[in-house]
């Protein structure tokens, strides 16, 4: 078990991130380059980021999902309407690669921490956006959250073809997508750097960001000039897509390719199958008849019984696991996914880094901070007389 965070060994080691953002968007961006080696500061208002409040926790401010997002970083407290600590923040700026903030447009440039006023004082800056809508656009000003965007990108919408009612995802994807192309886009605009020294502005928002990921597959025949059909793929919505029951509970399967659907109907010999579901183009042309052909072959056998059947086959399939079921995966237990990082409040049973590295590893770099447990430390390492009052 590890505690306190070290300095940082990953592809990012050596990179410094100040962190201005807030809730899952943002931090969820800079844990993954806290795990990758990077040096983030999180700065905080004097109250704290609100998710260190917002689910169940070992001690006051310190919640689940603000600790597992917030893991690896150091604390700093700065109250931004104080002409001294934005001074703070300017020094620490000096000294940064990235600056990343998930404030409004308009909110940080009243603050004087806008693009121009950053790079004003460290011209090689990558600075990171992330809003809930692109300002260049007429939503630019309309708060934005995880809930809203799902229903704005259409994730309801298809929920309801699928389910027959309109809900929201069982996770907070649009959140977390955002976060993830955050990461991306940051990282290569850091390549863009290191290629010409020149640093810029990135700019990303949640609506695009879940419009893009959604019209990935659904754009589909809405692509085209003139349009060959509505913007929907047909077997992500198909009604009877869903898993399978069994003789004793449920399962997972994909019977996709042709290779696939001729090694199962040999040796399962269906009473139904035949020529006209014998090919891919054919079976997706009845995608959902075919769904609920399969669910009543299923019901015929038990889970075990078919999950053997299908490894043997090599058919995708998988049990139906809850996610406390996940803390006691042989596979992600195997693989080395959970690391326990010892805290001031116990052992911390992390879900850490899930991509692998031969030579530049990532690692999960300690726990969360308390809230301001760095203010001085950091203060320190960058001289400023205002340390006494911090």
């Amino acid at each position: 078990m590890r505690g306190s965070p070290a300095k940082g060994t990953g592809p990012l080691a050596g990179l410094r991130v100040v962190d201005l953002t807030a809730m899952v968007m943002g931090p969820y961006c800079t844990q993954i380059m806290a795990d990758m080696g990077a040096d983030v500061i999180k700065i905080e208002p004097p109250d704290g980021d609100d998710t260190r409040y917002i689910s169940v926790g070992p001690a006051p401010g310190m919640s689940g999902v603000f600790v597992n997002v917030n893991r690896g970083k150091r604390s700093v407290v700065l109250d931004l309407r104080s002409d001294q600590d934005k001074i703070a923040l300017r020094e620490l700026i000096k000294k940064a690669d990235v600056f990343i903030h998930s404030m409004r447009s308009k909110a940080i440039v009243k603050l004087g921490f806008s693009y121009q006023d950053v790079a004003a004082v460290n011209p090689a800056i990558i600075y990171t956006n992330c809003y809930g809508y692109g300002r260049r656009g007429p939503d630019r000003d309309l708060t934005a959250y995880d809930d809203t965007i799902q229903a704005e990108c259409g994730l309801p919408a298809v929920q309801q073809m699928l389910t027959g009612e309109a809900n929201y995802v069982g996770t907070i994807i649009a959140d977390k997508v955002a976060g993830l192309t955050a990461v991306y886009a940051t990282m290569m605009a850091l390549f863009h750097r290191e290629r010409t020294g020149e640093g810029q502005e990135v700019e990303v928002s949640m609506f695009e960001t879940m419009a893009s990921f959604m019209l990935v597959e659904h754009a589909n025949g809405a692509m085209f000039t003139p349009p060959l059909g509505p913007a929907v793929y047909p077997r992500a919505v198909a009604p009877n897509r869903r898993p399978y029951r069994t003789k004793d509970g449920q399962i997972s399967a994909l019977i996709y390719n042709d290779k696939q659907w001729s090694a199962f109907v040999e040796a399962v010999r269906p009473a139904w199958a035949g020529d006209q579901y014998a090919t891919l183009e054919r079976r997706a042309r009845r995608i959902d008849t075919v769904y609920a052909l399969v669910a009543e072959t299923l019901k015929e056998r038990t889970t075990h019984e078919w999950l053997a059947l299908f490894r043997k086959l090599d058919i995708p399939a998988a049990p139906v696991c809850t996610p406390d079921e996940l803390f006691d995966n042989p596979h992600l237990n195997a693989v080395g996914l959970f690391e326990t990082i010892d805290t001031p409040h116990g052992p911390v049973r992390f879900p850490g880094v899930p991509t692998w590295f031969s030579r530049t590893p990532g690692r999960v770099a300690g726990p969360a901070p308390e809230l301001g447990a760095n203010t001085r430390e950091v203060m320190e390492d960058l001289e400023l007389a205002t340390v006494e009052q911090l």
